[in-house]
């Protein structure tokens, strides 16, 4: 497979949606000769904040000596970026032939399945990312899990360190309806004799965490907060806000339960100085400021709007620019999102979830938002938003990563990834 190849395949795997399940991950596995084996592991859970955490612990542990790996998602760019080896992309021709090999195995295993069965886009991801990340002889990989835990195609791996950013409502129609059966799902992945670590959690998931801990005989850590231990005090951060703080100080947490020993304060500055974490609170411009985040629930919403002040620079007007998909708490985001804007601009990302700018508009209306308008582009919504701001305002783009994705890819014309 050339690069390009190994994306369309990926693409064209998009038809067969999410189906949970560990069955064929695992026939996977076994076809590929077990690479999940071959290098010990951090598995990230949670909802909101999985990939910031995972870049952070990567960033650490590569600074601590070790040769790291990361798999996380979604992508802004390419299915490329899911896959790092010492915090760099792994090279296109390497990442192709990872895909090819799973997308071989992917064949082997489907003969074997059910009739209308197939590998899902994120199996055969997950299982290239682990033939790679072996294949290049990382000592630790540092795993995001995709949705939830327990079924997740990354709940394969015999992770050491197991780490909880937080728990919120999402993804209800595979998870459960509630914050408890989120939790339980999400905390499956603890394994027996294990280390969880985890921030501070509302008290029905700290009882959730508690019990899982105690079900495997393994140890609870609570992260101290950020500032509160030598590794991370007088720190400065290249990503901005206050939740990447809280994210940072519950990844040095993890690095240190996986190293088993305190960090080095040296590394830990420079994991926090030269770590950034693309999508998520970033100025991609300054005139007008153009801020890019890829909240895209009111947690996420709630962290980026206290974060607003550290990168607004008092810039005014803040027009919104949001596209949210129809399976997110819209009414809940923009509640938080529509009082520190002076002007909204509603637009649809390429993914096919996303909703309606009309109906984003009506239901900001009903709200008691800004003046707001819909533009239907993305580009062109960010354009236009620009114009109301002026020089010297500023421009917040987000409500959903894919929308972040759909202003980052080089070629407006290439087909986006909707998974």
């Amino acid at each position: 497979m050339s690069f390009r190849e190994a994306e369309e395949y990926l693409l064209g795997l998009e038809l067969f949606g999410i189906r949970l399940g560990l069955d064929r991950v695992h026939r996977l596995m076994t076809a590929m000769g077990m690479p999940q084996r071959r290098f010990a592991s951090v598995h990230v859970v949670g909802s909101n904040g999985k990939s910031s955490t995972t870049r952070f612990i990567a960033a650490i542990l590569q600074r601590h000596g070790l040769r790291t790996g990361s798999y996380t998602s979604p992508h802004l760019r390419s299915f490329q970026e899911r896959i790092e080896v010492a915090e760099e992309p792994v090279p296109r021709k390497r990442f192709a032939a990872a895909v090819q090999g799973a997308a071989q195995a992917a064949a082997m295993v489907e003969r074997t399945l059910d009739a209308g069965d197939r590998v899902t886009q994120f199996e055969a991801l997950t299982a290239a990312a682990f033939q790679e990340l072996a294949a290049s002889q990382v000592d630790v990989a540092v795993i995001e899990a995709g949705l939830g835990g327990r079924y997740d195609a990354t709940n394969v791996i015999g992770s050491r360190v197991q780490v909880l950013t937080g728990v919120g409502l999402e993804h209800t129609r595979w998870l459960g309806p509630t914050l408890v059966d989120i939790a339980e799902e999400k905390l499956a992945v603890v394994r027996d004799c294990g280390t969880l670590v985890s921030g501070a959690l509302d008290p029905e998931v700290n009882a959730v965490a508690h019990r899982a801990a105690a079900d495997h005989h393994a140890t609870l850590v609570t992260a101290p907060s950020f500032g509160a231990t030598p590794a991370t005090r007088d720190l400065e951060l290249r990503a901005a806000g206050a939740f990447q703080r809280t994210n940072f100080a519950l990844a040095a947490a993890a690095a240190e339960a996986f190293l088993d020993r305190p960090l080095d304060p040296a590394a830990v500055r420079s994991a926090a100085a030269e770590t950034g974490v693309p999508g998520r609170l970033e100025i991609v411009d300054r005139r007008p400021l153009t801020i890019h985040d890829g909240a895209h629930n009111p947690a996420g919403a709630r962290a980026l709007v206290a974060a607003l002040g550290e990168v607004c620079e008092g810039r005014s007007p803040l027009v919104l620019v949001a596209s949210v998909l129809d399976d997110k708490d819209v009414a809940g985001m923009l509640e938080t999102l529509l009082p520190v804007a002076g002007r909204t601009v509603f637009t649809r990302c390429s993914n096919p979830r996303a909703l309606s700018p009309g109906t984003l508009e009506s239901l900001s209306k009903k709200l008691g938002g800004p003046p707001a308008e819909t533009v239907a582009g993305p580009r062109a919504a960010v354009a236009r938003a620009r114009e109301i701001a002026g020089p010297e305002g500023a421009v917040l783009v987000t409500g959903s990563i894919y929308l972040i994705a759909d202003l980052m890819r080089a070629n407006v014309q290439s087909r986006a990834s909707v998974l």
